[in-house]
C-alpha cells in the first residue's frame, strides 16, 4: 500500500509554523510512514529553513499527485502565490498573512474533501492576522458534529464543549449529550485497535457533588455501559486524570475544554497533539499558538508538529493509534 499524503497548512507565515513544519521534515523520519505536502508560501517555508538551519529543499507542485510522485527528497510545496516574501514581517500579525492562511485552509480542505490526500495537518494559526483580515475560521477550527481528542502519551481527552464561557458549562452537561461522546470516543477506539477501550468520565464539580454529576453525568455512564462500553464516573476532576496518566483509562471524557487541556499541556505539551472525531478523513492540529515572540530567533520547538504529523500519517494509512 502507498504511504498516505497529508495536507500540510504551515500556518501563520509570520508565525513559527512554518518553522516547526520544516524541522519536523527536515530529518526524513516522518517520510517513512507518510508524504507531505506543504501548503502556503514557499519564501515563508525558505525563511524558516534558514532561520532554523535546515538543510532542506523545496520544489513546487501543482497537485497533489505531483506532490506523491517524489523528486529526491524535496519537500513539495503548493504555493498559490497569494502572499509575497514582503506582504509579512515575521514576528508581526498582519491582514495579509490572514488572508492568505484562510486560502491555504481552503486549499488543504480541498484535498480531504477531493479524496486528493488522507489526511489534513493546520500548522498555528493567528488570531489577529484573521481578525486584521475581517475572516472568521471560527466554523474550520470546531466544525460542527466534530469532538477534539487531546493526546500526550497514555494521556487522552475529550471534552463534551470547546470553547465556551466557564458560566455556559452547567447548562451544557446534559445525559444525551455526555452519553453522545463516550459512544462516539469509544466505537473510534475501538476502530483504531482498542479491542474493549476503558473510558472516565470526570466529574464538573468538586469531588463530583453538584446535580450535573448525579442527575445528568452518572445516568449517561449507566446508558452506556448498558451499550457494552467499559466506562467510569462520574470520577473527581482532581484526581482522575492521573489515573489517565497511569494507564489506567485509555480515554477521559471531559466536561469543558480546559478541564482536560490543562492536564495535556502540563504532562507533555511537546508530545501532544489533537485528533478531530467524527470527520470523514484524518484531521490532527498542533495544539499551541503563533508564538509571535519567538517567531525568527530559532528556538521554535517542532516536536509537537511532528507528533501531529506522524499521528495523520498513521491513522490515515489505518494504523492503530499510537499517541
Amino acid at each position: 500500500m502507498s504511504k498516505p499524503l497529508i495536507a500540510t497548512v504551515i500556518g501563520d507565515p509570520s508565525g513559527i509554523g512554518p518553522e516547526v513544519c520544516v524541522r519536523s521534515l527536515a530529518t526524513g523520519t516522518l517520510q517513512q510512514v507518510g508524504d507531505y505536502v506543504l501548503i502556503g508560501s514557499i519564501d515563508a517555508l525558505e525563511d524558516a529553513a534558514r532561520i532554523a538551519g535546515a538543510d532542506v529543499r523545496f520544489r513546487k507542485v501543482a497537485s497533489a499527485a505531483e506532490a506523491r510522485a517524489g523528486n529526491g527528497g524535496a519537500i513539495a510545496v503548493l504555493d498559490d502565490g497569494i502572499l509575497a516574501r514582503g506582504d509579512y514581517t515575521i514576528g508581526k500579525p498582519g491582514a495579509a498573512n490572514g488572508r492568505a492562511v484562510a486560502g491555504w485552509m481552503r486549499t488543504g480542505f480541498g484535498l480531504v474533501d477531493a479524496k486528493e490526500a488522507e489526511g489534513i495537518v493546520i500548522a498555528s494559526i493567528d488570531s489577529t492576522s484573521l481578525k486584521l483580515a475581517g475572516i472568521s475560521v471560527k466554523a474550520d477550527m470546531d466544525p460542527e458534529g466534530v469532538w477534539l481528542l487531546r493526546c500526550t502519551g497514555k494521556l487522552r481527552t475529550i471534552p463534551i464543549g470547546e470553547h465556551v464561557l466557564m458560566r455556559e458549562v452547567p447548562p451544557m452537561v446534559k445525559k444525551d449529550l455526555v452519553l453522545q461522546v463516550i459512544v462516539l470516543i469509544g466505537e473510534q477506539l475501538r476502530r483504531w485497535g482498542f479491542a474493549a477501550p476503558k473510558i472516565a468520565v470526570a466529574g464538573l464539580n468538586p469531588h463530583c457533588i453538584g446535580e450535573e454529576d448525579s442527575q445528568e453525568i452518572a445516568p449517561a455512564v449507566a446508558a452506556a455501559r448498558e451499550r457494552g462500553f467499559d466506562v467510569t464516573g462520574p470520577l473527581s476532576p482532581d484526581t482522575v486524570f492521573r489515573h489517565g496518566l497511569s494507564g489506567r483509562f485509555d480515554v477521559i471524557v471531559t466536561m469543558y475544554h480546559d478541564q482536560g487541556q490543562i492536564a495535556v499541556k502540563t504532562v507533555g505539551l511537546e508530545d501532544a497533539c489533537t485528533i478531530f472525531v467524527g470527520l470523514p478523513y484524518v484531521r490532527v492540529g498542533i495544539p499551541h499558538g503563533s508564538a509571535m515572540d519567538i517567531a525568527g530567533t530559532g528556538k521554535a520547538e517542532p516536536r509537537t508538529a511532528a507528533t501531529a504529523l506522524r499521528a495523520a500519517a498513521s491513522l490515515a494509512a489505518g494504523q492503530a493509534l499510537a499517541v
